[in-house]
């Protein structure tokens, strides 16, 4: 199976995937500690938690996520995509740890060094499933269904 090569801007989108997504929950964590508990009970509150400066960075950055990831879900197949999110636990992690200085376990450490190992098998992957080509015969048979559908 040839290996798709993927261009500059296309690393581009699996860098904004990888990196969106654990920066807007950092942020959300971020601003949800300044803040009191938010209840359902009370949705004033958290239309109110919205608005503050890092919990909108966080939604902000969320939605670059959002963008990006379905950006590359147009030119790759999930089971290459998805593992660019999976990276984000890496680097949730570190960021947890050095940004907002949360204490992390020797286990969750080895969890996330076995989440690292395992992105690396996947990134040497092909990034779209090489399908087989339609034959003539089962194109023209598409095409009449097609046309029966419309006449």
């Amino acid at each position: 199976m040839a290996h798709h090569r993927l261009s500059p801007r296309q690393y581009l989108i699996l860098g904004l995937v990888a990196l969106c997504a654990p920066l807007g929950d950092t942020c959300l964590s971020r601003g949800m500690t300044s803040l009191p508990p938010i209840s359902l009970a009370h949705p004033a509150t958290l239309i109110a938690a919205v608005f503050t400066p890092w919990i909108a960075v966080g939604i902000a950055l969320l939605i670059g996520f959002f963008a990006s990831y379905l950006t590359a879900l147009s030119w790759a197949d999930l089971t290459f995509v998805l593992p660019a999110t999976a990276f984000g636990n890496v680097i949730v992690a570190f960021l947890s740890r050095f940004w907002l200085h949360e204490p992390i376990s020797f286990l969750r450490w080895t969890g996330i060094v076995l989440i690292t190992i395992g992105v690396g098998f996947v990134a040497n992957g092909p990034s779209l499933t090489e399908r087989p080509v339609e034959t003539a015969s089962a194109a023209a048979e598409a095409e009449r269904l097609e046309e029966e559908k419309v006449g």
